[in-house]
């Protein structure tokens, strides 16, 4: 394990919690964190921010810098996972619904920080997917695809059905709302869907679970052949510099992937359960999870040692393969999904669909 480069002081944040949260009894978490002192330069150098989906206690974390200082954000979902950025706007999807919030670039001055924000996204429609188990997003020509777990495909949103099926691993013989394969990565290249990562090679209901210790699997899209295999619980398959990545979750590693072979190489390793990866440039952002218990770590590698793992976003350069800074969540947030940088753009501002319960200030938006 590498150590992370030198802390600030923690601070801590009482995140309101959506009302499809478990927790009724408390009407807020308590989030910790903190940030290495190098975080905010390295935002600002790469004209940066990122976004985090934190699906246990739905919440969406926005992270950026304004003049060397950190500014982070928590917005209310419900269950947010999988993430899309695009020059229109952010994508977040959800328990049931994929939510659409564009970029309002006008409204950014009219607010009443000024200074403080140079990009403004705000909730305005969604689709109504149903409980499919949403995983990864991206867009694929002008279609947002979607990781569908629970139905073990790839799947695009259709205005007149919950979705419609583009792709499904060479293994899997029907479209059966069982989890057979539990498909969650999704690595798009020029535009089109070129890889995924699914926990096993298995077709019936969650049998995945039986080989999820190395049952995992890196697969080619367009020939439907298996890249390489052996992981433990792969996830975020991503294709940048030329390069192909995925995290090697249940051993807390980032590797580079050779296509033609499936021979791997470890790029870093990290003192969490790696899940969530977005490349800008030289630099890698990769999420870190603590493990949820006993059913889910059992025979995972990294469950050995739970004491040493952490949740957060560790950055690494990958020139060198060395970590240079990381956001530490110290308590509040113990698993996060996805990790989506947005380039251009160093500190945003993001008013998604339960506003109203996260500032008593209301921004409004009106039509002409």
């Amino acid at each position: 394990m590498i150590d992370p480069p030198t802390p600030s002081e923690a601070e801590e944040r009482a995140v309101p919690n959506p009302p499809s949260s478990l927790d009724q009894a408390n009407p807020s978490t308590t989030v910790r964190y903190r940030c290495s002192e190098s975080l905010p330069f390295i935002l600002a150098k790469a004209n940066c921010s990122f976004l985090i989906s934190t699906y246990t206690i739905g919440t969406l974390v926005t992270v950026g810098s304004v003049s060397g200082q950190m500014k982070i954000g928590f917005q209310n979902f419900d269950r947010p996972m999988g993430l899309a950025t695009s020059r229109e706007g952010l994508v977040v999807c959800t328990r049931s619904q994929a939510w659409f919030l564009p970029h309002m670039a006008e409204f950014v001055n009219r607010m009443d920080q000024r200074g403080q924000y140079d990009a403004a996204f705000f909730a305005r429609k969604s689709h109504y997917t149903g409980n499919i188990f949403c995983h990864e997003i991206a867009w694929v020509g002008k279609e947002l695809w979607i990781v569908n777990t629970r139905f073990s495909c790839l799947c695009a949103l259709d205005p007149t059905c919950h979705f419609a099926p583009r792709w499904t691993p060479p293994f899997i013989s029907s479209l059966t709302p069982e989890d057979r394969c539990h498909l969650n990565g999704l690595a798009t290249s020029d535009g089109q869907a070129r890889y995924v990562t699914a926990l096993g090679e298995t077709d019936t209901n969650e049998g995945w679970r039986a080989v999820k210790d190395n049952g995992g699997c890196l697969i080619d899209v367009a020939s439907k052949t298996i890249v390489s295999r052996g992981f433990a619980q792969p996830h975020s398959p991503r294709v940048a510099n030329g390069k192909l990545y995925v995290l090697h979750s249940g051993l807390g590693r980032l590797e580079h992937v050779d296509p033609a072979n499936g021979h791997r190489e470890t790029v870093c390793e990290f003192p969490g359960y790696t899940r969530g990866l977005s490349i800008h440039g030289p630099l890698a952002f990769v999420g870190l999870s603590k493990l949820r218990g006993p059913a889910s770590s059992e025979g995972v590698p990294i469950a050995a040692h739970p004491e040493q793992l952490k949740c957060g976003v560790w950055v690494v350069d990958l020139t060198r393969g060395v970590i240079v800074g990381n956001l530490e969540f110290g308590g509040g947030i113990d698993q996060l999904f996805d990790v989506k940088v947005i380039p251009g753009i160093t500190s945003p501002y993001v008013s998604g669909p339960m506003a109203h319960m996260e500032t008593e200030t209301m921004h409004w938006t009106l039509g002409k």
